[in-house]
């Protein structure tokens, strides 16, 4: 059952600063907030929660997954976080750095938010990492989360750093496949961390490499040429880390190539989550996935989760659904918490004190670095009345402590 540590230095340790600085700031213009004056003070009108989520581009259904849960949440409160009337600030993430910061900074310098939320793109969160640290506004981002951010005081995240569904499933593959096993990911910033989280627990447990390959991304449609080397090597399994069209292209290919079926193909739970398992159909059929969630975990409170979720928006939730969802039970919890004055000071304190958030995923808490310690799973795609699920086969133990 692996377990690790990813933060090196301890965020609540600063907290007790914070609160001084929050106090001092009606002295002087202690640690020196961007919006400073009377802008970033309390007053008696709506929380202003920015909602940053992609609304075009190749992420659209990951954003709209995160609309939805944020917003269900919202309105089962009867409009509020914490006692406080919510007025949620849309801004489209897009696809790149650039329209992701130019969304933020919108939302931050100008809109003036108490907090944001969202951001799916580890792209996006490198790029507005120091604005957020800056203009000291809390961040609770329900997705992109990257291993190379660290030291950060104003950003927590309610989804996983970008290693642990390789981290999870490492020990478990080495286990269960006779043979190397071929790694194969898309070439950027989440292909590499997933690669090497896999690492980190799969070579330890005994478990060999046939090859590392990393396809052009976003720009590779065609994967035969990669296939093809799949088929000719010795490899007894597949990792593999893709999302959006380019899982859809992968499995229906790695199906149409012959390799399905004969080379068992394991990946993070993105390969087969939400709408392009739908795409995929049978091609992906008997993919075993690692995530912190699926949509038949049977605990009341994911039961009701997945029956309100469901009824409104006519599909099961994602794992993006629960995170988004869960940012805005962090939320809820932190601004009730507030003592005083709500500003963005005030609140990112709240934020690090919030405890245990009773998840559909389960029960989980933040860790020193400001992302959960939470139980990961095992799933298998599989046809249960007739439709084809991620279904939850085993647990692969807890990641973040």
């Amino acid at each position: 059952m692996p377990a690790r540590t990813n933060i090196t230095w301890t965020r609540r340790t600063r907290l007790p600063l914070i609160a001084s600085c929050a106090l001092a700031l009606t002295l002087t213009a202690c640690g020196g907030s961007s919006l400073g004056g009377e802008s970033d003070s309390d007053d008696d009108g709506p929380v202003r929660i920015g909602l940053l989520v992609p609304q075009s581009g190749i992420y659209t259904a990951l954003g709209d997954d995160m609309k939805n849960a944020f917003e269900m949440y919202v309105d089962l409160n009867d409009g509020e976080l914490g006692g406080r009337e919510v007025e949620i600030i849309l801004a489209d993430e897009g696809e790149t750095a650039d329209s992701g910061q130019s969304a933020a900074t919108k939302l931050i310098k100008s809109d003036d938010v108490h907090a944001v939320t969202g951001v799916v793109s580890s792209a996006v969160m490198n790029a507005i990492k120091d604005m957020v640290e800056g203009d000291e506004v809390p961040l609770v981002g329900s997705n992109a989360s990257p291993t190379d951010l660290v030291d950060v005081e104003y950003i927590w995240r309610t989804s996983y750093v970008n290693d642990e569904p390789g981290i999870a499933l490492g020990e478990h593959v080495a286990d269960a496949v006779d043979g190397p096993v071929y790694l194969i990911a898309a070439d950027y910033q989440a292909g590499k961390d997933e690669i090497e989280g896999f690492k980190e627990t799969f070579l330890p447990a005994g478990g060999e490499v046939e090859a590392t390959v990393y396809t052009p991304f976003p720009g590779t449609t065609n994967f035969q040429p990669y296939l093809a080397q799949i088929q000719s090597s010795d490899a007894a399994a597949v990792f593999a880390f893709y999302a959006g069209g380019a899982a859809v292209d992968f499995v229906k290919q790695y199906d149409d190539y012959g390799l399905a079926g004969n080379i068992p193909l394991y990946a993070p739970g993105f390969l087969t989550e939400g709408g392009v398992l739908d795409a995929q159909g049978s091609s992906a059929e008997d993919i075993y996935t690692s995530m912190n969630y699926s949509a038949d975990l049977d605990t009341d409170v994911n039961n009701e989760f997945v029956e309100e979720y469901v009824e409104r928006f006519d599909i099961e939730p994602t794992t993006y659904a629960v995170a988004s969802y869960d940012a805005a039970a962090v939320l809820d919890q932190a601004i009730a918490a507030v003592d005083g004055d709500l500003t963005r000071e005030s609140l990112n304190e709240a934020i690090g004190a919030v405890g245990e958030i009773n998840s559909p995923r389960g029960p989980w808490r933040f860790n020193e670095g400001g992302t959960p310690i939470q139980t990961w799973y095992l799933r298998q795609v599989s046809e249960v009345d007739g439709e084809l699920k991620n279904s939850a086969i085993d647990e692969l133990g807890e990641l973040g402590d």
